[in-house]
C-alpha cells in the first residue's frame, strides 16, 4: 500500500468518525494517526491536509455533490460515501500534485474497500459528471497559475 493510499485511509476513517459522532477533529486524527505508527511523515501531513481540507470546504463540498447525484440529497447518503466523496473531490480542486485520474481511481478503490456494492459506481459517476464539467485541463490550469 502506498503511503498515500494508507494516508486517505486513515482520513477517510477520520472523517467517518467526525461525521457520524462529532468527535473534535483534532483528537480524532491524532488517535488514529497514533493507533497506526507505520505512517511516514509525509503520510501524516497528507492525511491531516485532506482532514482539515475536507472540513474546512465541506459546504462547497456537499453542494458539488448534490448538483451531481441531485437523486440523493447529501444528508442522506451513507456516511461513508458522503466523505469518499469529499475527498476526491478536495483532492480534485485543491492537492495539485494528485494526478486526476489517480484521485478518482483512489476514490474508487477506497469506495471498494469501504463501501457497500453499490458505492464504487455510484462514486465514480458523481466524479464522471463533476469532471465533465470541470474537466482535468481546467482543474491542472489552476495549478500552475
Amino acid at each position: 500500500m502506498t503511503v498515500r493510499r494508507q494516508a486517505r485511509a486513515i482520513a477517510l476513517q477520520a472523517l467517518y468518525e467526525i461525521d457520524s459522532t462529532g468527535h473534535p477533529s483534532e483528537r480524532v486524527i491524532r488517535y488514529l494517526l497514533e493507533e497506526d505508527n507505520t505512517l511516514s511523515p509525509e503520510g501524516v501531513a497528507f492525511a491531516t491536509r485532506l482532514v482539515e481540507g475536507v472540513l474546512a470546504h465541506s459546504q462547497q463540498l456537499d453542494v458539488i455533490i448534490q448538483k451531481h447525484a441531485p437523486e440523493w440529497p447529501v444528508e442522506q447518503l451513507a456516511i461513508i460515501d458522503r466523505n469518499i466523496l469529499r475527498m476526491a473531490l478536495y483532492e480534485l480542486q485543491h492537492i495539485f500534485d494528485v494526478p486526476v485520474k489517480v484521485a478518482v481511481n483512489e476514490a474508487v478503490e477506497l469506495a471498494k474497500t469501504y463501501g457497500s456494492d453499490t458505492t464504487p459506481r455510484f462514486v465514480n459517476g458523481v466524479l464522471g459528471a463533476f469532471l465533465l464539467e470541470h474537466p482535468a485541463s481546467t482543474l491542472r490550469k489552476r495549478e500552475k497559475g
